[in-house]
């Protein structure tokens, strides 16, 4: 039997090659996309060894794209971006205008048409959501100021790019200046006409016949208890959309997984459709990467070093510069704006979309999509250096502070500040189980202090007037910021064993007599939680078990 199929050893060399570089990267504290971007690179053609097939590739790229931008929509927070319209709106369209403008005049230097100078500029305009997100988290600013502004920036970029994609294949022959100066008003508009006129179809239909749809079909298959038949029927959704999109209404994948994505996020199934999802994105989005990468010919940094230096000055500066400037403009602190300018200092999933579509349109050429994915992996890679030069910057600045000139508030990473309950109990998760548990605790009057990553269950927990933090409980300093140390106890009620154990270990180091209560779904997650510091161990099963055998007993009697 042959077992080297294009197919598989594409696959199995891409997924091992990312771990391995990315975990790298992990290490070094730069984001794992460089080293999932590198690994395409050494699987290119490019460079020597193993060559993936590329058609290959580029389909396993497809599906990626189409799962990514459902992820998005699935994240989509119209709420959001309305409590932060007044900055974000008006910041992220002018920074996209400064940013093309400034690709189109680098463009033009280097001899492109308008057309590739367009997608070119607008590659560099959009940050990549995955490295900003994972920036604000790791600085506790996702629920400030800054990060509500930051994210609401970060959508309205995702809308127009969205947009952009949408209309560029109806305006590649303009802007490609086919047919001469007898192009006349009509030619003009009419192909965006028709295009606009399939994406309303296509808005219309889902939002009259998919917000109903959709969520009833969750709901039915949530309520036949099947765990994975409710985990085919959201890929079954994501993907099918987006086929159905591109084949009924001739709209892009992206655009139709992207509704997909933002009709179930009404849905109260949506967080758990994304956690059920959330391992085979990521997998698919890992391919999305390595497939960048290995278009990527690294051979352009000695042979255009000059363009390649100007790619990434744009990016860094000159985006930082007008974002910068646009969020002072309209009276914000320093400390904010440098916080916002810092986390748009880079590209990335957008610009991979755009400049593959626009060289498949014969806008951009290929030279500018090398210097795109050059410019995203450096970017990338010094996006991590420029937020230690703002924490330090501001650092100094809170030093250097008098009485009579003050620093300004907001620091660049939010300390967190220890919990003053004692006595109380300390809940990690607040899901299935923890909102059974937080119920009872309440109802016996008994002090609780919620740890929860959910944005969705933080604000409706804060709104029932209980103190709860944010993010992962085994985060550094977030055990400490609960008082742990004064509490009479610690549940650990979310179902990630391994997750559970990081955060009973942690919770132990700190104090060698609380009383841990954690919950398990086999023998194994017992005693790996036991291990760590658990006084007891719950596994819903035999709990199920013992329930069941005792009403059996009962109605025997």
């Amino acid at each position: 039997m042959h077992h080297n199929t294009p197919l598989i050893s594409t696959v199995v060399v891409g997924l091992v090659l990312a771990f391995v570089l990315g975990a790298i990267a992990q290490r070094i504290r730069i984001s794992p996309l460089v080293g999932y971007l590198l690994a395409g690179v050494v699987m290119g053609p490019f460079t020597p060894g193993y060559v993936a097939d590329q058609n290959i590739a580029h389909e396993l790229a497809e599906i990626g794209i189409i799962l990514l931008m459902f992820g998005v929509g699935l994240h989509f927070s119209l709420k959001d971006l309305l409590s932060v319209r007044a900055i974000a709106v008006p910041g992220a369209v002018v920074q996209i205008a400064v940013a093309t403008l400034l690709g189109i005049g680098l463009g033009w230097t280097l001899g492109w048409p308008i057309g590739g100078g367009l997608v070119f500029g607008l590659a560099l305009s959009v940050a990549s959501t995955v490295v900003l997100l994972r920036a604000l988290q790791e600085r506790r600013l996702i629920d400030t100021e800054r990060g509500r502004i930051a994210v609401g920036w970060l959508i309205v970029e995702d809308l127009a790019m969205v947009l952009t994609l949408v209309l560029l294949p109806a305006l590649a022959g303009l802007l490609k200046g086919e047919g001469g100066g007898e192009i006349g008003a009509y030619a003009m508009v009419q192909p965006v006409l028709v295009t606009l006129g399939k994406v309303a179809a296509f808005v219309i239909f889902m939002l009259v016949v998919g917000r109903r749809v959709i969520p009833w079909i969750l709901h039915y298959v949530a309520h036949t208890g099947s765990r994975e038949l409710f985990r085919l029927a959201v890929f079954a959704i994501s993907l099918g959309v987006a086929f159905g999109a591109a084949v009924l209404f001739d709209v892009s994948f992206a655009l139709g997984a992207f509704f997909a994505g933002m009709i179930l996020s009404e849905s109260e199934l949506s967080q758990r459709a994304a956690n059920e999802t959330l391992p085979l994105r990521d997998a698919f989005a890992v391919l999305f990467f390595v497939s960048v990468g290995m278009l990527v010919d690294p051979a352009i940094v000695l042979r255009e070093p000059l363009p390649l230096l100007a790619t990434v000055v744009i990016i860094i500066f000159g985006k930082s510069v007008a974002a910068f400037a646009i969020v002072r403009l309209f009276g914000y602190p320093t400390s904010t704006a440098l916080t916002i300018s810092a986390s748009l200092a880079q590209i990335g999933e957008f610009s991979f979309i755009l400049v593959s579509l626009g060289v498949s349109l014969a806008l951009l050429p290929e030279r500018g999509r090398d210097l795109v994915l050059a410019g995203a992996i450096i970017s990338i890679m010094l996006n991590p250096l420029c937020f230690a030069l703002l924490d330090r910057m501001l650092a100094k600045k809170e030093e250097s502070a008098t009485p009579e000139k003050p620093a300004e508030p907001a620091a660049p990473r939010i300390p967190l500040e220890a919990s003053k309950l004692s006595n109380h109990v300390v809940l990690v998760g607040h899901g299935r189980v923890g909102s059974v548990v937080s119920k009872a605790l309440r109802q016996a009057q008994v002090p609780i202090l919620v740890i929860e990553d959910s944005p969705g269950s933080v604000e409706k927990l804060r709104q029932e007037g209980i103190e709860v933090i944010t993010g992962n409980a085994a985060a550094p300093d977030m055990l400490q910021a609960a008082n742990v140390g004064a509490a009479r106890g610690l549940l650990v009620a979310i179902p990630d064993a391994f997750e559970g154990g990081q955060i009973v270990a942690k919770a132990r180091a700190i104090s060698t007599t609380l009383p841990i209560i954690a919950r398990a779904h086999s023998e194994e997650e017992i005693a790996h939680l036991k291990h760590h510091g658990a006084n007891t161990v719950i596994m819903g099963e035999q709990e199920i078990a013992k329930a069941m055998i005792a009403q059996i007993g009962l109605a025997g009697a």
